[in-house]
């Protein structure tokens, strides 16, 4: 938001054809996905064309925010907006999140007990009720993924993150732009790093461990929560990108730029559930 910010008034925008062809992009998006999944020979082009759309949606949709913004239209409770707004889509984040770890409670503390009782004993006699086993005769063989070394330098790394992106928070607000831009940078890297650690992880998880989604509940638990998470820190990185570049462009002011503040939230945020995911799925 620009220092010459003084609009008194809300700011209502014009009508605007991002948000119907934001709509029928995810559309195509989702008939895409569907068609994959099913083994229709057109579904991946279709996903694809359907995610690029999306992505150009964003792009010129945000560039418009971005053009009020820096046009001094936007006044303090746009701002307020814009705040409550990013709270409630974490919220709505974490509640997404919560949904995998109660998953993953589920099966690891109610129904893998369960299975291994007394009772079933008759029924499944070979089944030993311990996380991570993969039953003789119903999946693959696989090893179970540790904490060493890749998830705990993936730690280090995301935890070195948040301090360099508060660091740079902190030059923004002292006026360092320079500083800022450096530290911002450092945290991006870092982002960049994780990930590439993680695809290692993955590569490894297939190759040497034959971990996969299929691998049982433990394979599925397993990727769908790592995976999402990846997915969380590779848009969180290209939220710190676009912040990074309208550094670079002179956008925002000590006292005016929630852009910033707003990709750092998700951030922390993100870090916050790494940590939940290092402690439950890797150690426990």
């Amino acid at each position: 938001m620009s220092s010459h910010n003084a609009a008194p008034y809300y700011f209502v925008p014009g009508p605007s054809r991002w948000p119907m062809l934001g709509g029928l992009s995810l559309l195509i998006t989702m008939i895409g996905a569907s068609a994959w999944v099913n083994d229709a020979s057109w579904g991946q082009a279709v996903n694809f064309i359907g995610i690029a759309c999306t992505l150009l949606v964003l792009y010129f949709w945000f560039g418009d925010a971005i053009k009020e913004s820096e046009g001094g239209l936007y006044s303090k409770r746009i701002d307020h907006s814009y705040r409550w707004s990013m709270g409630w889509f974490i919220f709505s984040e974490v509640m997404f999140f919560g949904a995998f770890f109660g998953a993953l409670f589920y099966a690891r503390t109610i129904t893998l007990p369960w299975l291994g009782d007394l009772d079933h004993k008759f029924i499944w006699p070979d089944f030993i009720a311990h996380w991570g086993n993969s039953p003789a005769g119903t999946i693959e063989p696989y090893t179970p993924m540790g904490p060493f070394p890749i998830p705990t330098i993936n730690t280090a790394l995301l935890l070195t993150s948040g301090l360099t992106l508060t660091i740079a928070h902190h030059a923004l607000v002292a006026g360092q732009r320079a500083k800022t831009i450096v530290w911002l940078a450092a945290t991006i890297l870092l982002g960049a790093v994780f990930m590439g650690f993680q695809a290692y992880e993955y590569i490894h998880a297939y190759h040497e461990l034959n971990l996969k989604l299929t691998s049982g509940i433990y394979g599925s638990t397993f990727f769908m929560l790592t995976g999402f998470h990846g997915f969380h820190v590779t848009m969180g990185a290209i939220m710190l990108a676009v912040v990074l570049f309208r550094l670079m462009k002179g956008h925002f002011t000590p006292e005016h730029h929630f852009a910033f503040e707003g990709a750092a939230w998700y951030w922390h945020f993100v870090d916050v559930v790494w940590l939940g995911l290092y402690v439950v799925v890797y150690w426990l």
